[in-house]
């Protein structure tokens, strides 16, 4: 058979149904990575990444207990305790935020929780996540502290618990320890009159 006629059979074998076939399943997984991709784009540049959903909204906290911050005094030189779950199911609602020292977001949104913590009937904690005590302190000695109670989650098991993304957070806890509200990233002027002070009159008012 002559140079021609084997071009020409192996143009027919690469044009038959089977080799279309092998073709496709080859790039299946390339188009499914690609859509995927395209998909995590749109989530991560034009969605808000503060409305993803909670699995426990609407679900009582998760159990736990955090000791309280060495060395952190309140007005009038109180220590400043740590808190637990049962803190969080006393009849009122609680914002719980997520900190730490060393997350620059944290710092960026410290002023709007301090004004909101100056709010009447605001009852606002501190879940400290993976930080350094000296660290933590010397960060609301300089910013103010907000806390009624700072707990330390040394280990991070308490936000693993709560579902928590990463630092800062922000929730809303109901009178009866269900989570009601849940905010991710740090707290804006738009975020918190635009859905965060909304949810927490809503919660105020059951």
């Amino acid at each position: 058979m002559s140079q021609q006629q084997n071009g020409l059979a192996a143009d027919d074998d690469a044009g038959s149904p089977e080799m279309r076939r092998r073709r496709l399943i080859l790039l299946l997984p390339l188009g499914i990575f690609l859509l995927l991709a395209a998909l995590f784009l749109v989530r991560l540049f034009v969605g808000d990444p503060s409305r993803v959903p909670s699995a426990l909204i609407g679900r009582p906290v998760p159990a736990f207990a955090l000791p309280p911050l060495e060395g952190l005094s309140g007005p009038g030189g109180a220590p400043v305790p740590g808190f637990s779950d049962a803190d969080l199911k006393r009849g009122e609602v609680t914002i719980v935020n997520v900190w730490a020292s060393w997350c620059a977001p944290c710092r960026q949104e410290h002023p709007l929780l301090m004004e909101l913590a100056a709010q009447p009937g605001v009852r606002l904690l501190g879940l400290n996540y993976k930080d350094n005590p000296e660290n933590a302190r010397r960060f609301l000695g300089a910013l103010g502290n907000p806390f009624g109670a700072v707990g330390i989650d040394e280990s991070g098991r308490a936000a693993i618990d709560w579902g928590v993304y990463g630092v800062p957070e922000t929730f809303i806890v109901g009178p009866d320890g269900t989570i009601r509200h849940k905010h991710i990233g740090p707290l804006t002027p738009d975020s918190l009159n635009g859905t965060f002070l909304p949810a927490l009159r809503a919660a105020q008012q059951r």
